[in-house]
């Protein structure tokens, strides 16, 4: 089994530094994306809410492709909210642009008291697409089980 790996976009903005995480976690077939938020360059939130929800699942999308994935990809999300009954309508304005068609992924959403700031965080599991290496890789080990 192979040691998980660290995924960083290339435009790695200052948060991941300054509290000391990583952007996403690859293990076997699957990648886990730390919540994202909607932070501008220098790392602060976005003060538009609907434009934060949006810039989140930006930098989400930097993460995914950074990972070789896209939204297509993710199999699992789950979004914290600092008010969602009033947030709602936003959340989901942004939502149906990002995921237009089904499938759609698994979605949880919670309400939360506290995102440093933030009024919205997406985090998620996305599946990573075989490539032929991938694929030559399984077919030495004798394997098939990484495709189902």
């Amino acid at each position: 089994m192979s040691k998980p790996q660290a995924i960083f976009p290339a435009s790695r903005h200052t948060l991941y530094d300054e509290h000391r995480y990583s952007a996403a976690i690859r293990t076997g077939d699957l990648l886990f994306v730390s919540g994202q938020v909607g932070s501008r360059e220098d790392g602060s939130p976005e003060p538009d809410f609907e434009r934060q929800v949006q810039l989140a699942f930006d930098n989400l999308r930097a993460v995914l492709a950074a990972a070789g994935c896209t939204i297509d990809d993710i199999v699992d999300v789950t979004t914290f909210h600092t008010d969602p009954e009033t947030q709602f309508g936003a959340v989901m304005a942004v939502k149906s642009r990002v995921f237009p068609q089904k499938p759609y992924p698994n979605w949880t959403a919670v309400g939360v008291n506290w995102l440093a700031g933030f009024d919205f965080e997406i985090k998620v599991i996305a599946r990573i697409p075989q490539t032929d290496s991938t694929m030559n890789e399984i077919m030495s080990r004798g394997s098939m089980t990484a495709l189902t």
